[in-house]
């Protein structure tokens, strides 16, 4: 899936001095590209036979709500705090400098869900992590992770090492 860099753009210095961002707009503008990588993450998670998708905001929405509708797959948002409607659970995860959490509704996933969780990119697998153990604490079973890019000079995989992590791309520098 190689093919898939030639409609990421790179920007130097975004958000910061020194950070490479691979910015995905591109990617999304162009239905050649964009549909090219949901036939790549659609051929992982047809595989692993999942109930639903747990999709991670922001990015994670775009293609978990295209995935789920191609595979008549239920969508189950992971979002920020305050921002789900309902009663919600919550996972704290550590970042550079200090702590986040993310909340998902508490009857998203019931015992013995098969999830696949679904996001763009794996950097630190903080925010991952986390979902895993959303879903988990809700008894239902990760048996895959789905993204279009790993950040493979970032540390994710330590902390994913339990789970089948499949990607469609690689970065391997900043």
């Amino acid at each position: 899936m190689e093919e898939l860099k030639k409609y990421i753009r790179s920007v130097s210095d975004f958000p910061k001095k020194g950070i490479n961002f691979y910015d995905i707009t591109t990617l999304l503008q162009n239905p050649v590209g964009f549909n090219l990588a949901l036939g790549g993450m659609e051929k992982f998670i047809k595989k692993k036979n999942p109930s639903k998708l747990v999709c991670i905001e922001s990015r994670g929405f775009i293609f978990g709500a295209a995935l789920s509708a191609r595979l008549n797959l239920g969508f189950i948002p992971v979002r920020k705090p305050k921002k789900l409607p309902y009663t919600t659970i919550s996972e704290e995860y550590e970042l550079e400098y200090g702590c986040d959490n993310i909340e998902m509704h508490i009857d998203a996933v019931t015992p013995g869900d098969r999830v696949v969780i679904v996001d763009d990119l794996l950097a630190t697998g903080g925010t991952m992590e986390a979902s895993c153990k959303l879903v988990e604490k809700l008894e239902g079973e990760v048996v895959g992770i789905s993204t279009l890019i790993d950040l493979n000079f970032l540390p994710w995989r330590e902390k994913l090492r339990n789970y089948d992590v499949d990607f469609l791309i690689s970065y391997d520098s900043e």
